[in-house]
């Protein structure tokens, strides 16, 4: 009978999750699992929402990381029976994608930055400066690989190898994750996973992103202009308020920063 009286029914609610930064590029800033999970936790737990909607803006970072949270997504989604959507906002290039392809629909603007389905490994090199100056360099290891792509020794072949190894073993776990994910919705014939990007209009006659357009729009043209959005986020400490972290979030900012660049962002 309740149900029946219009005025007492209640209103929709959609779970909304902010994915934002670079993903696990310093142990107290950047998106980690364990930053981020017991916000996922308490977006699919916490009432009944009808969707879980997943705001992303990332450059990427790590691909432990991405896959953990991912596979949180996955595993509250199933459980819970609930439908995940992604909002791409500027970026979701790389680890940033992985989270992306979590979701069981993918939308973003025309000008968002979407794919880099791919891994890349940066150092520098200064043995060169080393010997110019006088320095010496002393290492001494138990174990032939333990000082493995050492920047202030000259690369060795078959470190570079082993490296190469490991990227293309990390390059094969994406592309399994976005195929099992994608499916046939991913058009054929493309190459979507040389580690190249798109914007959002492209991407989406590519297959990686099901639709273009942003997070309430879309959603009060699926569950009515009476749709409710709450809100989850990471629970900030009072010494973190206070600014007792400054110094190492001030160091992750700056790394993030650096993965944003590369993007022109």
């Amino acid at each position: 009978m309740i149900d029946r009286l219009p005025f007492l029914r209640s209103r929709p609610t959609v779970a909304v999750v902010r994915l934002s930064g670079a993903i696990g590029m310093s142990a107290r800033g950047g998106l980690s699992d364990e930053s981020i999970g017991p916000v996922l936790e308490r977006a699919f737990t916490k009432g009944k929402p009808r969707a879980v909607a997943l705001l992303i803006n990332s450059p990427g970072g790590s691909p432990v990381q991405s896959a953990l949270i991912g596979a949180r997504v996955r595993r509250l989604a199933e459980k819970k029976k609930i439908p995940v959507i992604a909002f791409v906002e500027d970026i979701a290039a790389s680890g940033g994608y992985w989270l992306a392809a979590a979701a069981d629909e993918i939308h973003a603007d025309a000008s968002s930055i979407v794919g880099s389905i791919g891994v890349i490994s940066a150092s520098f090199g200064a043995n060169l400066f080393l010997s110019r100056h006088g320095i010496e360099r002393r290492v001494h290891t138990a174990g032939t690989s333990k000082s493995m792509m050492d920047p202030f020794r000259p690369e060795k072949e078959e470190d570079v190898a082993r490296l190469h190894s490991m990227l293309n073993g990390i390059h094969a776990n994406f592309i399994d994750h976005v195929k099992s994910r994608r499916g046939d919705r991913l058009v054929e014939g493309e190459d979507l996973f040389n580690g190249e990007v798109w914007l959002g209009a492209q991407a989406l006659e590519l297959g990686l992103i099901d639709g273009i357009g942003h997070l309430r729009p879309v959603l009060e043209e699926r569950f009515g202009d009476k749709v409710q959005f709450k809100r989850y986020g990471p629970k900030r400490t009072l010494f973190s308020r206070l600014g007792a972290r400054i110094m190492s979030e001030a160091t992750g900012a700056i790394e993030e920063r650096a993965a944003f660049a590369r993007f022109g962002l």
